[in-house]
C-alpha cells in the first residue's frame, strides 16, 4: 500500500488504532475518490467480510474520519472526511446524485445552506441532496 503513512497519520489524528483491516478499508475508500457503500466496499475488498467492514465504518463514523450520506438509494454512502472536519453543523456540506451512474459526490466548498428553525428547534444533522444528472452522463447523452 503506497500511502500507508499518509494512512496511518489519518489514523492516529483520529485516534484510531491502526489494524491491517482499517487500512484496507481506508485505503479503499481513498481509491475510490467518490462516495461508496457499503455493498460497494464487499466487493472491492473481497477477502474482507462484510460485518467486518460494517464495524469499521461504524468505527470510522464514532470517529469523524468518514461521514455518510443518504441518497435516498436505500443505501448509505460513506466518504472519507477532510482533517480539520468534526462533523458538526457547520462541517455539513452538500452532495449531488447522479441519477444516471448512482453514483454520490461530496461537494465540501459548498456548505449546507442552514436554515433559521423555530425557537426550542436545534439543528444536529442536515441531510443535503441535490439530484439529477453529472457531467460525465451528461456528456455521453450529448
Amino acid at each position: 500500500m503506497k500511502d500507508e503513512k499518509k494512512y496511518l497519520d489519518m489514523l492516529a489524528r483520529r485516534d484510531i488504532p491502526p489494524t491491517a483491516i482499517r487500512l484496507l478499508v481506508l485505503d479503499a475508500m481513498m481509491q475510490a475518490k467518490q462516495s461508496v457503500s457499503l455493498a460497494d466496499l464487499d466487493n472491492m475488498l473481497d477477502t474482507v467480510d462484510k460485518s467486518t467492514i460494517y464495524r469499521t465504518l461504524t468505527l470510522f463514523l464514532g470517529h469523524h474520519l468518514i461521514h455518510s450520506i443518504d441518497d435516498g438509494t436505500g443505501s448509505f454512502k460513506y466518504a472519507v472526511c477532510g482533517d480539520t472536519c468534526s462533523c458538526d453543523v457547520a462541517d455539513l456540506h452538500t452532495h449531488f446524485h447522479c441519477e444516471c451512474c448512482n453514483r454520490t459526490f461530496c461537494f465540501t466548498n459548498l456548505p449546507a445552506p442552514m436554515v433559521k428553525l423555530p425557537e426550542g428547534f436545534t439543528i444536529e444533522s442536515i441531510n443535503y441532496v441535490l439530484k439529477g444528472i453529472c457531467p460525465e452522463c451528461a456528456a455521453r447523452k450529448g
